[in-house]
């Protein structure tokens, strides 16, 4: 019998399998963007999006060459509910597993998890090293050079935005705002 993890549950969880301070702050900002996206598209259960979002990475940190498999066995001792898991999943698709996401909380983490990296470093490299004076424009030009955060793979996050058939500019642009919202929490509020 599943039931449905609260936001302190799924904190304390992350703590038991993640001690690097990058990997939490990374899943307080997805978690602050899924929260941001949830609110945005009025969905009944914010929590549940919150919470998929916190804990999205579990299993990165121990088990990274299972990363997105192994969390299913992490989850289901906990006894979470399977749509958890499997929006959880969904997140390495085509990457690490061959979970399709389907539902839009699914292609929401999906289309923001890399974003919000990139939002990320174009932040830390402006002279206030803050999200809270970062625009679309910023982030754009930083998309298109390659080198500059080469670790974000911007077809998975291209892939995301048509799963979502939304623009990619409206994607970074409220991806930013849900940043704004846990700027304190995530380092990024900067000199301002």
């Amino acid at each position: 019998m599943s039931k449905k993890p609260t936001r302190e549950e799924a904190f304390e969880l992350l703590k038991k399998y993640n001690k690097n301070e990058s990997l939490i702050r990374h899943a307080l900002t997805v978690e602050g963007v899924m929260k941001h996206f949830a609110e945005l598209f009025d969905e009944p259960d914010v929590e549940k999006w919150t919470v998929i979002g916190l804990t999205h990475d579990l299993d990165y940190e121990l088990y990274p060459e299972q990363h997105c498999i192994k969390v299913r066995e992490l989850l289901e001792e906990e006894g979470w509910p399977e749509d958890y898991i499997r929006a959880i999943q969904s997140h390495g698709w085509g990457l690490c597993c061959d979970i399709e996401p389907v539902e839009k909380m699914e292609k929401v983490l999906f289309a923001i998890d890399e974003l919000t990296g990139l939002i990320t470093a174009a932040a830390l490299m402006r002279p206030s090293k803050s999200v809270l004076d970062l625009e679309v424009k910023s982030v754009k030009k930083k998309w298109k050079d390659k080198r500059f955060a080469a670790g974000v793979d911007r077809e998975v996050i291209q892939k995301g935005v048509k799963l979502l058939d939304m623009d990619l500019n409206f994607i970074i642009d409220e991806t930013i705002k849900g940043m704004r919202k846990v700027a304190e929490e995530i380092e990024l509020k900067g000199n301002l």
